[in-house]
């Protein structure tokens, strides 16, 4: 799946396929492109392309009971005007899909993570013993824009009202008389929001967002998330570690009655055994994905990710090793020299202490 903006793109755009999608990793085939769109979300405002995220709509009269069942947080009571980040679990209490869950009024809108909507999409059908709709739609696609100034960003484009959202408040409104879906989200640390425009008008929207703010690529995207221990499911959900193992337990609501996969859930969470995710920084070069990790000349784990971080000016990543060793300050060796790990967040965002004026 192409992005719908490709059109729009710079002819050097770099694309790389994530799942089902082929996405702008970075707008430029310079060599300091990432750099400069890092640079960009951390320091001003970046609109992002996230027409990779797939919308699915669900309705019907049990359309909150089938999602307070397929999803691993409560939402039975979440309203019209409010959104909320969630996992889709297997049985097994593996991840299908990190999601983005609007409240509507006839039901409930998921927006899948990038690439992972065909799969998110057949879990549900399988999953959909209430007999509710669950429709693809395909005349919505998602617009983000993130950065410290992204707020300054909204007042221009849309209403300066709606830069001073609370985190996770949804509106309805309008844009050059198009309906948009207007919601405060961000995966960064950053001020963050999201668009979701019919696709008819998402050209107009992108363009005129450029006069105000520049793009950002996934490879920034990504990066800007990893400082921020941001899950990315795509990196993390490796070698059939569990919502413990990766860290993403407070995407679950074990009190919940009941929800696909929390007895697998419940099980890890109990047994208090198995590897934990933890942040690392240092080294030499980038090591790959599986490399292992040692200390004491033991092995303890393997490495789940790692990039170079524009931010730090060195590597950073996360490894998976047992559960007594997952802790900031500890050194580690990987692929021959010392790492050292670390409590997120790794990069403290510039949002932080930027004030919505």
């Amino acid at each position: 799946m192409a992005s719908v903006l490709a059109n729009l793109h710079p002819e050097d755009t770099v694309y790389g396929d994530v799942g089902d999608a082929s996405l702008p990793r970075r707008f430029s085939a310079a060599p300091d492109a990432l750099s400069a769109e890092y640079k960009v979300l951390r320091e001003r405002a970046a609109i992002l392309d996230l027409s990779a995220h797939l919308l699915i709509e669900v309705t019907g009269a049990e359309a909150i009971d089938f999602a307070q069942r397929v999803l691993a947080r409560d939402v039975e009571y979440l309203t019209s005007e409010r959104c909320m980040m969630s996992l889709v679990l297997d049985e097994s209490g593996q991840v299908v899909d990190q999601v983005l869950a609007f409240g509507r009024e006839d039901g409930i809108l998921l927006e899948s993570s990038a690439g992972a909507g065909a799969r998110l999409l057949e879990h549900l059908r399988t999953h959909n013993d209430e007999g509710v709709e669950i429709t693809e739609r395909d005349d919505l696609t998602v617009l983000g824009l993130e950065g410290p100034y992204a707020w300054g960003v909204v007042g221009r484009l849309i209403d300066g009202e709606l830069a001073a959202l609370p985190f996770e408040s949804v509106v309805d409104t309008t844009w050059n008389d198009s309906e948009i879906i207007f919601a405060r989200t961000g995966f960064t640390g950053e001020y963050g929001y999201q668009m979701l425009v019919p696709k008819s008008a998402v050209g107009e929207l992108w363009t005129q967002s450029l006069e105000h703010a520049q793009a950002a690529g996934q490879d920034a995207l990504e990066l800007a998330m990893l400082e921020v221990r941001q899950p990315i499911p795509r990196h993390e959900v490796t070698g059939g570690a569990n919502v413990i193992e990766i860290g993403a337990n407070w995407l679950v609501d074990v009190t919940k009655d009941a929800f696909v996969g929390k007895d697998a859930v419940l099980e890890a969470f109990e047994a208090g055994t198995g590897r934990r995710t933890v942040g690392f920084t240092g080294g030499e070069g980038v090591p790959t994905a599986g490399t292992r990790v040692y200390a004491g000349g033991e092995d303890v784990g393997e490495v789940v990710h790692a990039v170079h971080s524009v931010g730090l000016g060195t590597t950073l990543g996360l490894i998976r090793v047992d559960a007594d060793l997952a802790a900031a300050g500890l050194e580690f060796t990987v692929a021959g020299s010392e790492v050292t790990t670390l409590t997120s967040p790794y990069i403290v965002p510039k949002s932080w202490s930027i004030p919505i004026i």
